[in-house]
């Protein structure tokens, strides 16, 4: 089992306006000083927790957090059926992690991706390389069709009762 650095809050946080109607979360802990890095969550629409902030030692990093267009504390979110999602793109996560970068007067940073993380670091990794000075991708996906339908239906039919307790804990309209 992977040991977890203490529970750590942020020192700075904020909603960062990405154009399109969108307010991205987005939160820093650790050390101002310190290596800066990215973690990308996965999905869908879960947002960072603070359990991640714990994924990096606070005496060595600069750790930064977002929460997705969509997602978790960001507004608007996807779930909501008035909200138009033309403007929830691969491209436009990128331009938006690109404007996080440039706001938090970042010149490169290390980038850390779980699950649709994964491919979010690696698309970004593609549009800005000069920005990107490590990269580490875990728990992989490719976000294919037969993945999503998968994640998001089959393995309930394997395990109703875990399936049940998760549904119930995702916030309407869903």
């Amino acid at each position: 089992m992977a040991e977890f650095f203490p529970p750590i809050e942020p020192y700075d946080r904020g909603m960062l306006d990405v154009g399109d109607g969108q307010r991205m979360y987005w939160e820093t802990c650790g050390n101002p000083t310190g290596k800066p890095v990215l973690f990308l969550h996965g999905g869908p629409g879960s947002g960072s927790s603070p359990g991640q902030r714990r994924l990096f030692n606070p005496a060595t990093y600069r750790a930064v957090l977002l929460d997705q267009r969509g997602s978790g504390r960001s507004h608007p979110l996807a779930g909501d059926p008035a909200v138009d999602l033309d403007s929830n793109t691969t491209h436009h996560l990128i331009a938006d992690i690109e404007l996080l970068r440039a706001y938090l007067g970042i010149e490169k940073w290390h980038v850390l991706g779980f699950s649709w993380g994964t491919t979010l670091a690696l698309a970004y990794a593609q549009s800005h390389p000069e920005r990107v000075s490590a990269l580490v991708l875990g728990l992989g996906t490719t976000t294919s069709r037969r993945e999503v339908d998968w994640l998001t239906e089959g393995v309930g039919r394997l395990f109703p009762e875990q399936w049940a307790r998760f549904t119930a804990a995702v916030p309407a309209p869903y």
